[in-house]
């Protein structure tokens, strides 16, 4: 009876305190700072930036999705962010490092052969980084989706396997779209890797309408194995605002990044634009559940059985979100701590190196919600009457 008495007053406790889901915190803008497009950085511009994370020094490590063929070699970069609860102050770009193949050398500075949009600090000191490849109908011209470690100095570790659906084949039948695959790259505590595509694989139906959502696939990544081990759908929902009449492209939604809060949950960034409107940026929480279902054998998810991952809205940011003019956020992580002891969020926006857009970092408060002292009496009178009633019952036998 000890052992059934100690869980009950644990599960009490972990009850009363809160835990890590929508309901524990809420999300407060702290600010936002912006680098112009165009802003030189030895002899390279910055921008495209499509991934952030913290190190453990209190730097961020920031990937630009420059193909090649377009500003530079393939790209990422170590840069500080100077903000506190009084707002945004500034960015500073510390270096940059090429990426480079498996044959040791870098990417091509002159052709499109790798899409960066991912990057993460792996617990062993290294770095993540995902790219969603590149589509041509010309299969020598055609390169695959990836995940990969590499060295702080941008040198090859290994290839992750993952599942072969995502691979380009047509763009037509089966297969990943054209840039619509591993945006999302995020590492539980566990050291578990997980990345998504960010609109429906062909095979999986439509991408995201003005009328209808679309399905995603999450595919979590053993860091030992370096296989993949399960997988997991989430319901990306319709494009929330249509574009101005006569726009030159339509408008569309997605998922270009995850940040992992447990081994299980994760904020989902949707990020959807409507040309001519702007940007509406959404972030959610979302869980792995025990009764989620791990749908890595079953081939097309149009009219499956299946239980996706939990969505539930944590921050809704469209167009100009108190004062803040919302851009193409791409990429979260975790931030410092204030002084205060709340941890912070920090967004970053890929400025597709238009002039018509900023790269920009947005910074978030993350400020637990309080639990009712109601409630904390509540849970306090159950605890006592079970423990008389365990009293009163050892008593009498």
């Amino acid at each position: 009876m000890r052992f059934k008495y100690r869980s009950f007053i644990t599960a009490i406790l972990v009850l009363a305190s809160g835990s890590s889901n929508a309901s524990s915190f809420n999300l407060s803008l702290i600010g936002a700072y912006s680098i112009p497009t165009g802003t030189q950085f030895q002899g390279v511009e910055f921008g495209g930036i499509s991934g952030l994370d913290r190190a453990q020094n209190g730097s961020y490590y920031a990937i630009s999705d420059d193909r090649g063929g377009e500003r530079g070699t393939p790209r990422f970069y170590n840069i500080d962010l100077n903000y506190d609860s009084d707002g945004f102050h500034g960015v500073t770009i510390n270096n940059q490092t090429y990426m480079k193949r498996s044959d040791g050398t870098t990417f091509p500075a002159t052709s499109r052969t790798v899409d960066p949009e991912g990057i993460r600090v792996a617990p062993n000191g290294n770095l993540y980084l995902s790219s969603e490849g590149n589509w041509n109908a010309n299969p020598a011209l055609r390169y695959q989706p990836f995940v990969r470690e590499m060295q702080m100095d941008g040198t090859f570790v290994r290839e992750f396997a993952t599942p072969s659906i995502y691979n380009y084949v047509d763009n037509t039948t089966t297969g990943g779209r054209n840039n619509k695959l591993f945006e999302a790259l995020t590492v539980s505590p566990n050291g578990t890797l997980f990345t998504a595509n960010e609109d429906a694989l062909i095979q999986d139906g439509s991408i995201t309408t003005l009328t209808s959502g679309s399905a995603i696939r999450l595919t979590a990544l053993d860091s030992v194995t370096g296989q993949a081990i399960a997988q997991y759908g989430y319901q990306l929902p319709q494009i929330p605002v249509d574009a101005v009449p006569g726009a030159p492209f339509g408008p569309d939604n997605g998922l270009p990044d995850l940040l992992a809060i447990s081994d299980t949950q994760f904020i989902a960034v949707e990020r959807a634009f409507a040309s001519g409107i702007g940007n509406t940026i959404r972030l959610i929480q979302t869980e792995i559940s025990s009764t989620t279902t791990d749908i890595s054998t079953i081939v097309s998810l149009v009219g499956a059985n299946y239980k996706p991952m939990s969505r539930e809205v944590l921050l809704d940011m469209a167009i100009n979100y108190q004062g803040v003019q919302m851009d193409n956020i791409e990429a979260i992580t975790w931030g410092k701590t204030l002084a205060n002891g709340n941890r912070t969020l920090i967004l970053a926006a890929d400025n597709n190196f238009a002039t018509t857009q900023v790269t920009q970092f947005i910074a978030l408060e993350v400020v637990p919600v309080p639990v009712p002292a109601a409630w904390i009496l509540m849970f306090s009178g159950l605890a006592t009457l079970t423990v008389r009633k365990q009293f009163t019952s050892r008593s009498k036998a």
